[in-house]
């Protein structure tokens, strides 16, 4: 490792990312000033993660890099993976893009927001100055500060799979956060996220710019690449094809891939011209009935008193902020959690596999030492389906086949979420919950996915229970909305 004398806190040269012989991530240049922002556009299969994780040196086995990657100051070849590892947490952090395996499933949220800022933040120093108790009273100290700061205090004491998918965001970014390296890597920040936690988590990255951190931000939400400022980039099949300020940019893109990349923003959607009407709809096609249901985890109530019927052929939103409940009120329509008070009437004569889910997050759906192929085609001989229309559903969502030949780990997260709807599709069920389906996706991939989704709901008959934080989806495809608050359900 060659130490030099830089303004930059990150400098990337002729950076490429192979496979083989063959190109995954070509010639990338770009440096990122001492509290500077770099922010990352394009598609999910572009290569944006993929040049994360070689700047990180955390590529997986079967890939190598090639190249030069200068760390504040600390010049490697990209091949030297190992020499960056040894930085990480103090020179460099980031943060996955997958919360869920971000965390340790078997510590609280206050417990391992707390270890970072005690053996990765500032060790040496508790060790001169304060006794190891004391060391340990402060880190607890600054780690309910840090949740308190993102509305996540109720939390403290829960473990990852307690919270919702949003909530593990904030909680895995704080952790990460903690350990104060000059160098933020962070992937997708705020999918998942309603627009109020949208905003904090921009304020935080904000402050910690400000302070003198700088960050390389890995997004699709266009929103947060024109808040975030600074130099943005869009990538394309592993290339950058446009590159400039994020304002100018986004104002007058050049590249027609931007363009279309743009335009693609749900709150560019022509709403549709009708939708489902349920109020003369016949008993027979209702699905689901829900009477004065009720849940809480623990002493936190998440709703009561909801009575609500989802019918046949309808798409119908779940919205609400972050940690409300939507997730579980999902999971008690689907039968996989029981209310605690109240009663949920499913239609008679319905196979167990009439009821299906999307996952908020896609890798908690697939076993993770099986190729996705091998999953698929056990899916298939199963349940005695055909895999011609699999195929034909991941073509339509433009998914390589030779994808399938992978772990889940070692696609990316847009990629592992349309695999997984191709999968719950094929099983043409009765009522699809979908838990925020296209939260890893680009604009331009979600607006097919969901154009997809719709057709092929309405095509079967299949009602759908969709979680989005988005308005403008909710105003595009749902024939009727459920507000879901502190303690009831609106429609």
């Amino acid at each position: 490792m060659n130490i030099l004398s830089s303004n930059a806190a990150l400098r990337v040269q002729d950076l490429s990312v192979w496979h083989g012989q063959s190109a995954l991530v070509q010639g990338i240049d770009f440096s990122i000033a001492r509290g500077g922002v770099m922010t990352l556009l394009g598609e999910s299969g572009s290569g944006k993660s993929l040049l994360a994780q070689a700047i990180m040196g955390n590529l997986p086995a079967s890939l190598h890099a090639s190249g030069r990657i200068e760390i504040d100051g600390a010049t490697t070849e990209a091949a030297d993976a190992a020499s960056r590892r040894r930085g990480w947490g103090r020179r460099v952090a980031l943060l996955p893009q997958e919360p869920w395996l971000a965390l340790d499933p078997t510590m609280t949220v206050a417990h391992q927001v707390a270890e970072t800022y005690e053996l990765v933040s500032h060790p040496a120093a508790d060790s001169r100055h304060e006794s190891l108790r004391g060391a340990r009273r402060q880190a607890r100290t600054l780690a309910g500060q840090a949740l308190a700061s993102l509305g996540l205090e109720a939390a403290a004491d829960h473990y990852p799979f307690m919270i919702s998918g949003g909530m593990a965001q904030r909680v895995a970014f704080l952790a990460t956060h903690a350990a104060g390296a000059p160098l933020l890597i962070i992937d997708e920040p705020t999918k998942g996220l309603d627009a109020d936690r949208r905003g904090e988590v921009l304020t935080l990255l904000q402050r910690a710019q400000q302070q003198g951190m700088s960050l390389l931000c890995i997004t699709h939400d266009v929103w947060l690449a024109r808040a975030l400022g600074g130099e943005l980039a869009v990538m394309l099949e592993g290339r950058m094809v446009e590159r400039g300020q994020a304002e100018a940019l986004l104002a007058q893109p050049g590249h027609a891939y931007t363009r279309r990349l743009l335009a693609a923003d749900p709150a560019c959607w022509a709403q549709p011209a009708a939708t489902v009407s349920t109020a003369s709809a016949p008993a027979s096609s209702v699905l689901v009935e829900l009477s004065e249901v009720a849940k809480s985890f623990g002493e936190q109530p998440l709703f009561s008193g909801i009575s609500a019927r989802l019918h046949a052929g309808e798409i119908v939103a779940v919205s609400g902020p972050s940690g409300v409940g939507k997730t579980t009120f999902g999971n008690i329509v689907l039968g996989l959690l029981r209310p605690d008070a109240g009663q949920v009437t499913r239609a008679a004569g319905l196979a167990r596999t009439a009821f299906q889910k999307i996952y908020q997050d896609p890798a908690a759906a697939f076993a993770p030492t099986v190729t996705l192929r091998q999953s698929l085609r056990d899916l298939v001989r199963l349940h005695g389906l055909d895999w011609q229309p699999l195929e034909d559903l991941l073509a339509r969502m433009r998914l390589c086949p030779s994808l399938l030949e992978r772990l889940p780990r070692q696609v990316s997260g847009g990629e592992l979420q349309r695999i997984a709807l191709a999968r719950v599709l094929l099983m043409r069920p009765a009522l699809i919950f979908a838990d925020e389906p296209t939260s890893r996706l680009d604009p331009l991939t979600q607006q097919e996915v969901i154009a997809l989704l719709v057709e092929q709901a309405r095509e079967a008959g299949s009602a759908v229970l969709l979680v989005t934080h988005d308005a403008q989806i909710v105003r595009c495809v749902a024939d009727r909305r459920l507000l879901l608050g502190a303690t009831h359900l609106t429609d």
